[in-house]
């Protein structure tokens, strides 16, 4: 974990956060692509359980819990949100398993441990606990759907934008399963660019990481909000998570940024495809 945040005034500089990459623990929430699909060769179902069945996913919550997930709001979503329904079929075997699995277009849902620790860290920014929820959310990379049902079930009102329209479509399909489709506005767009439209977010969540955060996001995090994304360690090839609170003091805007567990994210990238 990092020391003491850091605070100063808009615009956001660039910090060090005193710790290298190598010394902090690293969270997987995609793993080679190659990796993943070896795992998904196995075929063996989780403890003979049928996957619609809910103890599959109380099991899951189980594991999390063990391994440090605390907050109670975070693993009741997870108990909610059938995971196996956002990955192929092929795969959905390896639903409720802490692994992460490929989604097409060398893409991955990440590891629901990993999920986890991101949405505890939104769930503990001050406007969040006030709320008893996180308010309006943009998530950053929809992928296939499933951080975006796990946002709606903590109380969000949800904007998620994906560059890759195959991505996006598949998306639209799980949520709309669910019946969430209107809990979830799904934007086909540039990520880095934020949705503006939709501004400003209590909480905003990316879920690939770049070399700094963008600037439009920043424009885009209501006071009082939230920000966590992934995002490069300068000088290595790491990232970690950073955490950006906005705070107005004496009627000026403030970001007060800390980082904390390293992870290996795909890259953020420009564009839609």
């Amino acid at each position: 974990m990092s020391g003491r945040p850091k605070r100063f005034p808009l615009p956001l500089e660039k910090i060090g956060s005193g710790q290298s990459s190598q010394s902090r623990p690293l969270l997987m929430p995609q793993r080679h692509l190659r990796e993943a699909s070896l795992d998904a060769q196995r075929k063996a179902a989780p403890s003979g359980l049928g996957l619609d069945s809910a103890q599959v996913r109380v099991r899951m919550v189980q594991r999390l819990r063990a391994e440090g997930l605390r907050d109670e709001r975070v693993l009741e979503a997870f108990g909610r949100i059938p995971r196996h329904i956002f990955v192929d079929s092929a795969l959905a075997i390896q639903a409720y398993e802490d692994t992460s699995l490929p989604i097409g277009l060398g893409q991955t849902i990440s590891k629901p441990s990993v999920v986890g620790r991101m949405l505890a860290l939104l769930m503990q920014g001050t406007k969040a606990i006030k709320q008893d929820g996180l308010g309006r959310v943009l998530e950053i990379g929809t992928g296939c759907g499933y951080q975006a049902a796990l946002l709606a079930e903590l109380g969000a009102s949800v904007v998620s934008i994906e560059r890759l329209n195959l991505l996006h479509e598949k998306a639209r399909v799980h949520l709309s399963g669910l019946g969430l489709a209107e809990r979830v506005r799904l934007v086909f767009g540039d990520g880095r660019l934020g949705h503006a439209p939709g501004a400003p977010y209590d909480s905003i969540v990316a879920a690939a990481g770049g070399e700094d955060i963008p600037a439009a996001w920043l424009a885009q995090l209501a006071p009082g909000g939230r920000l966590v994304a992934p995002t490069a360690v300068p000088g290595s090839r790491g990232q970690v998570l950073v955490v950006i609170d906005h705070q107005i003091q004496g009627g000026t805007s403030h970001f007060i940024r800390s980082e904390h567990e390293g992870v290996l994210f795909v890259p953020l990238k420009s564009g839609v495809l």
